[in-house]
């Protein structure tokens, strides 16, 4: 006897936003505990992030 199949986790409209924000969330810890290694502040990583993200969308002068 095997236990039941559900379709989704949450919904199946809520599902790909559920998803996206974990992957992002693991994505924020790893950087900065990558940067803490090197030594860095959570400031000075958040400062590095804005000014990359900036330059990525082009909203950066």
């Amino acid at each position: 006897m095997s236990a039941p199949r559900y379709a989704y986790i949450i919904s199946k409209n809520l599902d790909p936003v559920f998803a996206l924000f974990i992957g992002g969330s693991a994505a924020v810890v790893r950087i900065n505990r990558d940067e803490k290694e090197k030594g860095k502040t959570t400031e000075q990583t958040m400062e590095s992030l804005k000014r990359r993200l900036g330059k990525a969308t082009g909203l950066s002068s």
